[in-house]
């Protein structure tokens, strides 16, 4: 079969079948080989790829959900109370068009003067809307009965939404993996190596840990046109079963290695960009976790190398200190 198709390629394509194999062995990590600007990286620092979609649908481009449970817990609350404030406020507006004077209580409880009615207001709306109902204002005529209705069946929809976003933020696993903040050209056994470290922040235990690592580099063709090229770099070690402490990634410049006699100016000139990829179990959720990461060109250090951060002589166990994480010393290289 395989046979087959080659030489039925061969006849469709004559003497360009061998670029055309060329091409269907080139490595592509779905960037394609048209990202060409030299100014911006692929992966960004918070593992999101820097890609703007245009001329999409307006929900699609919203992603409610999707950005409800992803966002970080400062700005969902924000946004939680945001939504809160603003329904009271429109609610409230609601009641004083109605007239003032169909909720009953609402003289006892303010000074009677407009702002102190809405206000009023305002605090039996968010009575309402969470069902408390302490009582002191109650709503006369069918008129504000039916708005009060409503918004309290809003409130009871409102709330089983933010009560099922919460259980999801909580419930999905995320590999809190730490980067050091440069990788590294250092020596390693008798050639160098380029390397970089990660911990793992969590008490829980990532298992079955995996990691893959490309470059990204700009080239030119015959024709002089620039285009975007990726590698694999073959790493020392890819994969762990546990990951309690740290982890130095090493890939040996090896002759068959793509940073082969490479420099600092050479790297700059091609713009190039390690992408990470890992990969992991979560024994707590007993699911998979990923998380994504990058260095520039200019987040390499040149001859430096991994102090220790791991002390094993303390009693009772080892001592992984996360501050050390960034920590090196110079290296000449080989």
């Amino acid at each position: 079969m395989l046979s087959n198709r080659k030489s039925g390629k061969q006849r469709l394509y004559g003497a360009d079948s061998q670029l055309v194999d060329q091409e269907e062995r080139r490595l592509d990590l779905g960037f394609g080989s048209t990202f060409t600007d030299p100014n911006s990286r692929l992966i960004n620092k918070d593992g999101s790829i820097n890609v703007t979609r245009t001329n999409t649908s307006f929900w699609d481009r919203v992603n409610l959900y999707n950005r409800l449970i992803t966002m970080n817990w400062p700005s969902f609350f924000g946004v939680v109370l945001l939504l809160y404030f603003s329904e009271n406020v429109v609610f409230a507006c609601i009641y004083m068009l109605v007239g003032p004077e169909y909720l009953l209580g609402l003289d006892k409880v303010t000074d009677g003067s407009p702002l102190g009615q809405f206000w009023g207001a305002f605090f039996f709306s968010a009575q309402t809307l969470t069902t408390v109902g302490y009582g002191h204002i109650s709503p006369s005529g069918y008129l504000v009965s039916a708005i009060a209705a409503l918004e309290s069946m809003i409130g009871l929809l409102a709330f089983a939404l933010v009560t099922g976003l919460l259980y999801g933020r909580f419930s999905r696993p995320v590999a809190h993996i730490r980067f050091s903040t440069h990788a590294l050209f250092a020596p390693y056994l008798d050639v160098n190596g380029w390397m970089f470290r990660i911990v793992h922040q969590r008490a829980n235990q990532l298992i079955d840990v995996q990691v893959d690592v490309s470059l990204s580099r700009l080239e030119t063709r015959p024709d002089g046109v620039r285009y975007r090229r990726y590698y694999n770099l073959e790493l020392e070690r890819n994969r762990v079963n546990f990951f309690p402490t740290n982890w130095t990634l090493v890939h040996p410049i090896t002759p068959g290695s793509p940073l082969q006699q490479c420099t600092p100016d050479d790297l700059a000139e091609s713009d190039a960009e390690f992408l990470i990829l890992l990969r992991a179990t979560d024994d707590t959720f007993s699911q998979v976790v990923h998380t994504r990461y990058s260095y520039r060109y200019d987040e390499v250090l040149w001859g430096r190398k991994f102090l220790p951060m791991l002390d094993g002589n303390q009693s009772g166990g080892a001592l992984l200190d996360l501050a050390k994480l960034d920590d090196t010393v110079d290296a000449p290289l080989n």
